[in-house]
């Protein structure tokens, strides 16, 4: 029987197409080059909060949402004016432990 009580897991990684985004709730606290794994510890979005997603489609529209981006969205940090909007995600997953224990301090 599967268990279906709320979300209790608190980290999830946001795929981009050259980029990891770990995520602990609604904080970033690890990115990730997907090709070389290497943790990009000068990123904008470390220890920044997302303050929400964007969907951009083909006719040049876009949507704002709050919270965090599903696969097709793109994630959205602000900080004292400045901004950054990363590429569409492709996936959302689960860390395994080890990568969890390995988040830059």
């Amino acid at each position: 029987m599967a268990y279906e009580g709320p979300e209790r897991r608190v980290h999830r990684v946001f795929v981009t197409r050259n980029t990891e985004y770990h995520m602990r709730h609604q904080q970033c606290v690890g990115v990730r080059d997907r090709e070389s794994g290497e943790w990009l510890r000068g990123h904008f979005a470390l220890e920044r909060t997302v303050c929400g997603s964007l969907r951009f489609f083909e006719s040049g529209a876009m949507t704002a949402s709050p919270g965090l981006p599903r696969v097709g969205e793109s994630m959205y940090f602000e900080d004292h004016g400045r901004d950054l909007v990363t590429s569409a995600i492709v996936s959302v997953e689960r860390p395994r432990p080890e990568v969890v224990d390995d988040y830059p301090s």
